[in-house]
């Protein structure tokens, strides 16, 4: 019962995170990185079976969730056109991930495609860290915010504990708290005033 009710509250967690974060990208006010998200929907859907099949039981069901949202914002990143910026490295970062599956069935471990997957995954955080860093105000800080939490509740709901079911939440947790640094650390940045050169304060740093 304990671990049910872990499960459904990192589900709406999920919902909790993904709901205004959607909305937001309707509105324009949030523009996310579209080969990102592309990766990211590809690379949790499989790790959500990889986890099934390492006995992840419930706590895999979040993760679940997640792959189908991310595959539906990937989607509403490319029909929005929000940042359709890609580059060499993004190309790769998704042939990695499509490889993931070739890899679990010549294997036979799903524990190999995880380590790919949670690998890929962090990579695909790049194009989305250089574009909050120039421009951090186009992200939401409660996003990445409620995903620490909502990957630690996933973590704890899990029925079996193993390199398979906990690498991938576990990861993406520590990425987020770090993107949320980062865009705290790039906004105060922004809004703090600059000095001139004879010390007085000046206009805060505009974006680049």
């Amino acid at each position: 019962m304990y671990k049910d009710f872990l499960a459904a509250a990192a589900i709406v967690l999920t919902f909790v995170m993904f709901v205004p974060y959607i909305r937001s990208i309707h509105q324009g006010r949030t523009k996310p990185h579209a080969f990102s998200w592309i990766v990211w929907s590809i690379g949790t859907v499989v790790v959500f079976f990889a986890q099934l099949a390492g006995r992840g039981g419930l706590g895999a069901w979040p993760i679940g969730v997640s792959g189908v949202i991310t595959t539906y914002i990937a989607v509403l990143a490319y029909r929005t056109r929000s940042d359709l910026s890609i580059t060499k490295t993004d190309w790769v970062f998704l042939a990695v991930a499509l490889a993931a599956l070739p890899c679990w069935f010549l294997t036979s471990n799903p524990l190999s495609a995880v380590v790919l997957l949670t690998g890929v995954d962090l990579a695909g955080f790049g194009p989305t860290f250089r574009h909050a860093y120039s421009h951090p105000r186009d992200e939401r800080m409660g996003f990445y915010s409620l995903g620490v939490a909502r990957n630690g509740l996933a973590i704890a709901a899990l029925e079996q504990y193993s390199l398979t079911t906990v690498l991938f939440p576990a990861a993406v947790g520590i990425a987020c708290a770090a993107f949320v640094a980062m865009v705290a650390y790039r906004r105060a940045v922004e809004s703090a005033p600059r000095r001139t050169d004879d010390g007085r304060p000046g206009a805060p740093e505009p974006s680049e």
